[in-house]
């Protein structure tokens, strides 16, 4: 059995990760919309509630709560019979939110995972990676990608 102090320690090392699962859990949805958000404001001009609800496959009217508690967290304004448009950290983090997704599943195709799914396991774990994990991804992809470019030279 190890000492009390180790316990302790490893008690805390625990609670440290769990909170952290947490945090992340508290900001997956806000990134997923504002990411949504951004891309319907690219594709077609506007975001709309019934088009949020149609591609996250949820009702108009959790659409309309989530919005409002995004609007609370100031990443997205809204006008009566009008789009949704984002603020300034509402692009922000779609911005980061969308390099995430990028890189998690850039990263799962270069070890072999078919496109489809390496989209579908990025969309949770983007949510869930840390800083320091993901720089590693982007310095593997890198690496990776100057390693392919020297073979076909």
């Amino acid at each position: 059995m190890s000492p009390p102090d180790d316990r302790a320690e490893e008690a805390r090392r625990h609670a440290e990760r769990f909170q952290r699962v947490r945090a992340a859990h508290q900001t997956e949805v806000a990134e997923d919309y504002v990411e949504l958000i951004a891309q319907l404001i690219d594709e077609t001009g506007e975001a709309r509630v019934v088009d949020l609800a149609v591609w996250l496959g949820v009702t108009n009217a959790t659409v309309n709560n989530t919005i409002q508690r995004l609007q609370r967290d100031g990443l997205v304004t809204t006008k009566p019979y009008r789009s949704i448009f984002l603020t300034d950290a509402g692009r922000d983090l779609a911005v980061q939110s969308r390099k995430r997704h990028d890189i998690v599943r850039e990263f799962l195709m270069a070890l072999g995972v078919d496109a489809e799914t390496a989209d579908i396991d990025a969309e949770g774990i983007e949510h869930h990676v840390s800083d320091d994990t993901l720089k590693a991804f982007a310095k593997y992809l890198a690496r990776s990608s100057n390693t392919a470019g020297r073979r076909r030279s």
